[in-house]
């Protein structure tokens, strides 16, 4: 989308900030593989240094996503910071997450894949409906707990005896 496409060599040096409202159009524009809906807020500060650019993405909001147990939609609410430094150097590339690598006459930075991925980042891995968490508090976080203690101790396999005095 253009409305991301930030001019960075018409900056100046110093900290320039940018409001964004993101909803259904920015999800459909860079892809509905995390996420189909949400609404958001985003601010982006770019502070414009002498060889980098140190960029602060600001996201909350509500994520509308589907319960993996119930597959019932629900809305998640998301709050992330995230900072990321852009690099003057000969070519693009990425060094870390942190850290980008940019060539010196790259005209302009598209911070919304950016805000697309870190929005991406800040989703649970196991998308719960809120009425379903009071049933996963148990602190096993659904993992099945198995024990060994079907045997008595006084029962104890030879073998694992042998074993035991190893430790």
């Amino acid at each position: 989308m253009e409305g991301f496409r930030v001019n960075i060599i018409g900056l100046g040096k110093k900290a320039h900030e940018f409001q964004y409202h993101l909803g259904k159009p920015f999800f459909d524009e860079f892809g509905k593989d995390l996420l189909e809906d949400g609404d958001f807020e985003a601010t982006v500060v770019l502070d414009k240094q002498e060889t980098f650019i140190e960029g602060t993405f600001i996201v909350s909001g509500t994520a509308r996503l589907v319960c993996d147990r119930s597959l019932e939609p629900f809305d998640q609410a998301i709050n992330t910071s995230k900072k990321v430094v852009f690099k003057y150097g000969n070519e693009e590339s990425e060094v870390t997450d942190e850290i980008v690598i940019i060539p010196h006459d790259k005209p302009s930075l598209n911070i919304g894949q950016y805000l697309y991925e870190f929005i991406g980042l800040a989703l649970p891995m196991k998308r719960l409906h809120p009425k379903y968490q009071e049933q996963d508090d148990d602190g096993t976080d659904g993992k099945i707990i198995y024990s060994s203690s079907t045997e008595s101790e006084g029962d104890i396999d030879p073998r694992w005896e042998k074993l035991k005095k190893l430790k």
